[in-house]
């Protein structure tokens, strides 16, 4: 599970909670300009721009879960399993694979608007990186500084939606999650009047009661009213400390908390890692279950023309300021 937001004050970020029963070695991780990446179809590619992101790496080559590049083009892949469906190669189509999105796109394009015709003719395949690294089931969402979309191959095709909420969470399918919206249109930040009964004199008892009914639930669907509400209500300075401190609360209001949720099979499913990443700047912030210091790393122009990736091992240790 994994909750996906964009948000806009005089700059632009990205991030997202990652939601996950277990680690996967992710380090946040620079890929340089001109960096080579061979393709499962035949092809090779070397970035023409610099990108930033959490990722994991196998043979010299970055999993990403999320990255943005410099020109602020961002993109994260949140968990879409059974809907999810990977094909094989087509000769008359665009072939990549699932993990080979981030790079590609990233590596290549500088807004949306470059890649909609690209996309119109993908077919993401089911080829594994190795044979011992399965294809994970995947949706994606994309943005930039004008516009979000979402990317869905489903068993009757693959699926381009425009995204006006800037929110993107896990199953159902991303047309279920705008059109459910709907039923929580009632839903106010402010405080709520009495249309119960004009025969009855109700009272508000406490704040936030014109907000009752929205969901508190860990469920995909719940999550994206939740983060959808939170967002689209909340009230934030245009600096940047204020907006980076606004982005990680947005996400706070539907991390996973340890204990919480369980999986099929008994294991904890909990918020491993939050991220927020200016994409205006190129700076990368993060926090960890385990570690709730917000950490910074900048995408600079050193570490954009190196040779080799740039590796940054989390923090992952409590730092708590003692003050006496």
């Amino acid at each position: 599970m994994c909750t996906c937001i964009d948000f806009k004050t005089k700059d632009h970020y990205f991030g997202r909670n990652l939601d996950l029963e277990y680690r996967f070695n992710e380090k946040v991780i620079i890929t340089p300009r001109n960096y080579p990446f061979e393709l499962k179809n035949g092809s090779a590619i070397r970035t023409k721009y610099a990108m930033i992101g959490m990722a994991s790496i196998k043979d010299s080559y970055p999993l990403y879960a999320e990255a943005t590049n410099e020109k602020g083009l961002s993109m994260a892949g949140l968990y879409f399993p059974k809907n999810a469906h990977f094909c094989s190669e087509h000769k008359d189509k665009f072939n990549l694979c699932p993990y080979e999105l981030i790079p590609y796109f990233l590596g290549l394009y500088a807004t949306i608007a470059e890649l909609r015709d690209i996309l119109l003719n993908l077919n993401i395949t089911d080829i594994p990186l190795t044979p011992d690294l399965p294809v994970a089931q995947l949706h994606w969402m994309i943005s930039d500084d004008t516009e979000c979309i979402i990317v869905e191959q489903m068993q009757d095709g693959l699926k381009i939606y425009d995204n006006p909420m800037g929110i993107l969470t896990n199953n159902p399918p991303f047309g279920f999650h705008l059109a459910n919206l709907n039923n929580y249109m009632n839903l106010t930040p402010d405080c709520p009047k009495n249309r119960f009964s004009s025969r009855l004199d109700l009272q508000q008892y406490g704040m936030g009661m014109g907000a009752i009914g929205l969901p508190g639930d860990t469920s995909p669907a719940s999550r994206f009213v939740r983060a959808s509400f939170t967002k689209f209500n909340s009230v934030c300075e245009d600096d940047e400390e204020s907006s980076v401190t606004q982005f990680f609360h947005i996400l706070d209001s539907v991390s996973v908390v340890k204990g919480t949720t369980l999986t099929k099979e008994g294991l904890l499913d909990l918020t491993t890692y939050s991220c927020c990443i200016n994409t205006t700047r190129g700076i990368y912030y993060y926090k960890t279950y385990n570690n709730n210091q917000i950490t910074a790393i900048r995408m600079t122009r050193r570490e954009k023309c190196r040779k080799t990736l740039c590796i940054h091992e989390l923090i992952d240790t409590q730092q708590i300021r003692y003050i006496n």
